[in-house]
């Protein structure tokens, strides 16, 4: 893990000179931005004045850009933001469907002003259906796709897997994905566009291949029934001797020999009819008492160097120390706080954290007259209650 040093600098990596206007929110539209000003575009955030934003120079999903605070609701606000919004390539929003239109923000507005702008939308059920006004969370969007029955033990209530999957798979790459799209599309036609990326959209999209198996007869919808939910014993998860956990992924026989064989296992296990789903569940019970009789850490040394497909389940403290993350740098620490590193990492142009999570309203006056207000200007914006400047 490196320290990153947090001297000034010019944006740099793949997306330097595309300029970003983040409409501030919470999830998947930050994890976006963080992504894009990873990447090297500037992003100004348009924060809320006051504690409602709550932001910290530990918001790991806030780095990367500057902060401007306006009070949306003030008489002039959406003027102001329509003139940062005059020199954007990107505006991201995740407000409900309706909230960006009611402000003077809309698509509209801002596409008849910019006509190359990419205005990136993202929310659970997305901009239109009988369910696009209605306040949901990650939870929420993860079941109504159908894939949020699948976690979980058959016995027992499906398990929320986090909000990674809604939030940031689903709702914040997809954003990224539709927002590259565009402006590719864009080096073509000179022309932006809306992006409407829905979380339930996403998700299924990312459950392609479980739809696929589906459709070959090869997927059941009762839990731990199935391969990759917890039903076939070369992949899941095992208690050790010390109350740790080992992931075993083990699919192809080879590995699974490996894993049997290196771990000192019972050969029996070797001609077990480990591929008939009528034995999963005794081969499961089996390899369940083989990995009890030793620690996590013993069974990680022991297949150490092996195609057994087995890894220890660790901990965030344990996976930022782990000596692959430590050889890849996949963690750093900026000003003291660790954090993930950009990825996926490009060889010419590779993305960094470009700067510390600002503060609201901490870059207010600078961006303002980078956007060319006038001094006067600025000092009408901050008497008069539209931007709040810390």
């Amino acid at each position: 893990m490196t320290e990153q040093n947090q001297e000034t600098k010019l944006p740099s990596g793949p997306l330097a000179g595309y300029r970003v206007v983040e409409m501030v929110g919470v999830g998947p539209g930050p994890f976006a931005a963080m992504w894009l000003a990873d990447m090297g575009a500037t992003v100004v955030r348009v924060s809320r004045p006051g504690p409602r934003d709550n932001q910290t120079r530990g918001d790991v999903l806030n780095r990367g850009r500057q902060s401007i605070a306006v009070d949306l609701k003030q008489p002039g606000a959406a003027e102001l933001v329509l003139r940062l919004v005059d020199q954007a390539d990107v505006l991201l929003e995740g407000f409900r469907p309706g909230v960006m239109e009611r402000l003077g923000l809309g698509p509209d507005v801002c596409l008849a002003r910019r006509p190359g702008l990419v205005y990136g939308r993202v929310t659970g059920w997305g901009q239109q259906g009988p369910l696009a006004a209605r306040a949901g969370h990650d939870i929420n969007y993860v079941a109504l796709t159908g894939m949020l029955h699948g976690f979980g033990p058959a016995d027992g209530r499906p398990a929320q897997p986090m909000n990674l999957l809604g939030d940031f798979a689903g709702g914040g790459m997809f954003l990224v994905a539709g927002v590259l799209a565009a402006l590719l599309e864009r080096g073509r036609s000179g022309r932006g566009q809306v992006v409407d990326a829905a979380m339930t959209d996403g998700v299924s999209l990312l459950a392609g291949m479980i739809w696929a198996n589906r459709g070959k007869g090869r997927w059941r919808d009762e839990r731990e029934s199935n391969i990759f939910d917890g039903g076939a014993p070369f992949y899941g998860t095992y208690r050790c001797a010390d109350g740790g956990y080992v992931a075993v992924g083990a699919i192809e026989r080879e590995f699974w020999d490996t894993m049997v064989q290196l771990g000192g296992m019972d050969e029996a296990l070797l001609s077990a009819q480990r591929d008939e789903r009528s034995q999963w569940p005794a081969v499961r019970e089996r390899l369940a008492a083989a990995f009890l009789t030793r620690t996590r850490d013993e069974w990680c040394a022991l297949l150490d160097g092996s195609d057994a497909c087995v890894t220890p389940v660790l901990r965030m403290g344990e996976a930022v120390a782990h000596p692959h993350a430590q050889a890849r740098d996949a963690f750093v620490t900026v000003s003291g706080v660790v954090q993930p590193a950009p990825a996926p990492r490009l060889q010419r142009t590779p993305g960094a954290v470009q700067s510390v999570p600002p503060l609201p309203g901490e870059h207010s006056e600078e961006i303002l007259r980078a956007h060319g207000f006038g001094e006067t200007e600025i000092a009408q914006a901050i008497a008069s209650g539209i931007v709040h400047a810390t």
